[in-house]
């Protein structure tokens, strides 16, 4: 079994290397301050523990969503035109044009001869939030004697995770973009999973290892480290959470 690697840059943003390649979930390099969405504002808390030219030289980016400043920034915007592969949603591409490789639920993309990478499904709020939040997707990577690796994207959807837990489970490591980011829409139900979701979509899927994303440095998230911590302890899994510092790298 092959090793994998994550190195956490903040926000939803991480460094993945498996099986000889380097992937980046949702790039996000800009400063703190105020990014206006719609009518309403996201505001950035801490900046990137690693900058864009830090990361090396990257293979692919596992972009959720292109629609929200919190998942794709105006500088990943700028970094998706130095990586040469980029996958996320057929909105995404709509939106950004060739830059994109659409990968349908369930779809799988080969990256060389032994990773894989399949788009899963993921829903950012409650049922019927697309039509207001968008469409987003997840990801597993997988393959012969590599680890299997699933990332949720903006997920708040347990029952999502139950198919990919059907399909792929048990999971060697569960990266979860966790939070429970609220905002007025929905009546500030949360749009992401909540740290006692994170922990039952921890058990859901078998995970060995559950690295969370996406919890800290924005002002929408209303849990946090903390509570991540007491909801896995409560679950009996606090063993298998990995909560890293920003710039930390997790190996398995």
């Amino acid at each position: 079994m092959g090793e994998v690697a994550i190195r956490y840059v903040g926000g939803p943003t991480a460094v993945v290397d498996i099986c000889g390649f380097r992937l980046v979930t949702d790039p996000t390099f800009d400063a703190p301050g105020d990014y206006p969405i719609g009518d309403r504002k996201l505001v950035k808390t801490a900046g990137p523990a690693v900058e864009a030219d830090e990361t090396g030289a990257v293979d692919a980016v596992l972009l959720s969503h292109d629609q929200h400043p919190d998942n794709l920034d105006e500088s990943g915007r700028a970094y998706l035109a130095r990586v040469p592969l980029v996958l996320s949603t057929a909105a995404a591409r709509g939106r950004l044009g060739d830059a994109v490789t659409a990968l349908p639920n369930w779809e799988t993309y080969e990256l060389g001869e032994r990773l894989r990478i399949t788009g899963v499904p993921a829903l950012h709020g409650p049922a019927g939030a697309e039509a207001l939040t968008g469409e987003v997707t997840g990801f597993v990577l997988h393959g012969d004697a590599v680890p299997t690796v699933y990332v949720s994207g903006d997920n708040a959807s347990l029952d999502h995770v139950r198919a990919v837990a059907e399909r792929f489970g048990p999971v060697d490591v569960a990266v979860l973009f966790a939070g429970a980011a609220r905002t007025p829409l929905f009546d500030g139900a949360p749009l992401t999973l909540t740290s006692e979701a994170a922990a039952e979509a921890a058990q859901i899927l078998g995970a060995r290892h559950v690295v969370p994303l996406h919890f800290e440095h924005w002002g929408h998230f209303s849990e946090g480290a903390d509570t991540l911590t007491e909801a896995f302890a409560a679950a009996g899994l606090g063993e298998r959470l990995r909560l890293l510092k920003p710039g930390a790298t997790f190996t398995d």
